[in-house]
């Protein structure tokens, strides 16, 4: 398969219409073989950013941004892209259009943001990206303290321009939202 016509484009999540909403919740459940994506526009803030690669008129790959705020051990609460919903469709994983996503994304994402974060299970497809594993504890953060999240893995960060010099051993933290931490 070539990647050649191969686009990507970026939309606010406000900004998307049905028909390109429909085909994304598609793509995400088949990449990932979970239904719950059903409900991902219910999840979506307002803002999020969505990155998506075509191939012709057909959505190849997704990928989702919004804003929520890192501490690493030591620094101050960080704006934080947050990444979401990364998706190909399966039968053209594996030829760069998740690559290329990642790449645009990271390339768009410096200047409102001080890091970007993610969790995955497919931690070396993020490695060869940029992305590095958290080795450090982690916790979610909320009105009652810290929460320690001492199970969790697959938590990665990536280093953008306005990154200060972290210690990936050290403690990091982020808010926690409905449902969720990581």
């Amino acid at each position: 398969m070539s990647t050649e016509s191969f686009i990507i484009t970026s939309a606010r999540t406000e900004d998307l219409n049905p028909t390109t909403r429909t085909a994304i919740i598609q793509l995400c459940i088949a990449a990932h073989q979970q239904e719950d994506f059903q409900h991902l526009f219910s999840y979506v803030p307002s803002g999020g950013l969505h990155f998506l690669a075509y191939r012709d008129d057909l959505l190849m790959g997704h990928a989702l941004v919004t804003t929520r705020w890192l501490q690493p051990e030591g620094h101050p609460i960080l704006k934080t892209a947050y990444v979401d919903a990364v998706a190909t469709l399966p039968a053209s994983q594996g030829y760069g259009y998740g690559s290329a996503l990642l790449r645009r994304l990271a390339s768009e994402i410096g200047d409102e943001y001080v890091i970007a974060c993610l969790e995955t299970e497919r931690t070396a497809f993020y490695s060869r990206l940029g992305w590095e594993v958290w080795r450090g504890p982690l916790a979610g953060r909320d009105e009652h303290g810290l929460i320690p999240t001492p199970d969790q893995t697959g938590v990665m960060i990536l280093r953008l321009e306005q990154t200060p010099a972290l210690d990936l051993d050290r403690g990091l933290t982020i808010e926690c939202q409905p449902g969720r931490i990581w």
